[in-house]
């Protein structure tokens, strides 16, 4: 694993040299250092921002001792976009801003909720559903019983492998 974090990063950096060359090329070395900057800049204003509505949503949650989900990983989105926008490099810059930005959060969401599905053992894989053998109605509060309620049924997995 950590031999493929390091070859995604050395590819990165090289992809981030090579777009930092092409873009001195087309509109020259002054505006593109200029960019950069401007890019950085607007980075942590953007991660002054949404990370104080991310903190503040989850403070919220908490508050209402509602799970946090997923203003817990909005908030970890924001902390990465910030990065990614604050340092040089206009690839970083462009996954930065789709982090950051409220709209487009939702997309990256997914994409990486996709790839750590698609990395998991096929039997841990959703959804799993359950159909009860046997229910029986509640009327209000019941008394505790002596042993725990055991409910009868099967788990059914839409997995055509299994």
């Amino acid at each position: 694993m950590g031999r493929r974090v390091r070859a995604a990063a050395g590819v990165l950096a090289l992809a981030e040299v090579v777009v930092f060359v092409l873009v001195a090329n087309w509109i020259g070395l002054g505006p593109t250092i200029l960019l950069t900057l401007a890019t950085s800049a607007l980075g942590l204003l953007l991660l002054g921002r949404q990370g104080t509505r991310a903190l503040t949503e989850l403070r919220s949650q908490a508050a209402e001792r509602r799970p946090s989900g997923r203003a817990l990983g909005d908030a970890g989105l924001v902390a990465v976009g910030g990065v990614l926008m604050v340092l040089p490099g206009f690839i970083g810059d462009v996954v930065g801003l789709l982090c950051l930005l409220p709209p487009t959060r939702p997309l990256v969401r997914g994409l990486i909720g996709r790839l750590f599905v698609s990395r998991l053992p096929a039997h841990l894989r959703g959804p799993v559903r359950v159909r009860s053998a046997r229910a029986e109605g509640v009327d209000g509060p019941a008394p505790r019983p002596e042993r725990p309620l055991v409910i009868e049924g099967e788990v059914l997995r839409d997995d055509p492998q299994h």
